[in-house]
């Protein structure tokens, strides 16, 4: 059986600090292309991809991180990934997990797969910050309910995703901000795709990039719009009302008509399918 294709995604802002650190733990051979979004990063990220010898494409300015994951998840698809893992470049996850996260989503099993710190207690042990973690608790429980689903966490930014799962959800439209985490998993629910999960031991420290409290208490409160919206949509399917909801209709743009970004560093080699847009 032919070896399926993994592209690691890398959606980051100002990660020069951490970018190196992260890139050099992916196990070898794990990938066969890292490919790292520049979110309108005002540091020195570019060059210190240049010298990894990563593929990097760029934003002129910064546009949020689920612009981000649809910038680099439609150049994933376009380079021919089975798989595409988003691995966040300052070092919050481990990158040893790589080979894992990819193996639970190639056979088959599942279109999608979280990296959770709350599996085994990592969360807190990792240094999650209290405030998060029960916030963390919170939201899940609500979106669990609200969507159907049995996860342990709805906020981990360690994820993988199939090649079916990123052509046919209908991701052009959604947020562009953090809330693109919860916003794809409910689209995700709602078409029944497979979502499974692994422990991922959390990795709290001064130079990783985290959410502080206000902008988290809007995530939060974007987070359970989502929610709501799900859950009406559920509702309405049910009953066979029409949902008013295009964020969940398989018929609205998918990531073809997202257009953002343009090539700092293009792939090379056999990886390159087709030109720089």
């Amino acid at each position: 059986m032919e070896r399926p294709k993994v592209v690691v995604v890398m959606p980051g802002l100002n990660v020069a600090g951490t970018l190196e650190r992260t890139v050099r733990a992916i196990p070898e051979g794990s990938a066969d292309v890292i490919l790292l979004v520049d979110d309108g990063s005002t540091d020195d990220t570019v060059e210190v991809a240049r010298s990894l010898g990563i593929a990097c494409i760029s934003h002129a300015e910064n546009r949020g991180y689920g612009a981000a994951q649809k910038t680099g998840f439609r150049e994933a698809l376009a380079l021919g990934a089975d798989v595409a893992v988003m691995v966040h470049p300052d070092f919050q996850y481990k990158p040893e997990l790589v080979p894992a996260m990819a193996a639970m989503v190639t056979p088959g099993e599942y279109d999608v797969v979280l990296g959770s710190r709350i599996l085994l207690g990592g969360a807190l042990a990792g240094g999650m910050p209290r405030w998060k973690y029960v916030a963390n608790r919170a939201l899940t429980l609500a979106e669990n309910l609200a969507m159907g689903t049995r996860v342990s966490e709805f906020h981990t930014g360690y994820r993988a995703y199939s090649r079916r799962a990123l052509s046919t959800l209908p991701l052009a439209g959604n947020r562009n901000d953090f809330a693109f985490d919860s916003e794809i998993l409910a689209q995700a629910a709602f078409q029944g795709l497979a979502i499974g999960e692994l422990s991922c031991p959390a990795n709290y420290f001064d130079e990783m990039q985290t959410i502080t409290l206000l902008p988290g208490i809007r995530y939060g409160f974007a987070c359970l719009g989502i929610a709501r919206r799900a859950a009406l949509h559920r509702l309405a399917a049910r009953t066979g009302l029409p949902t008013g909801s295009e964020r969940f209709d398989p018929s609205s743009p998918g990531l073809t008509a997202w257009t953002a970004g343009r090539w700092s560093i293009p792939p090379s080699g056999d990886a390159w399918s087709r030109p720089a847009p």
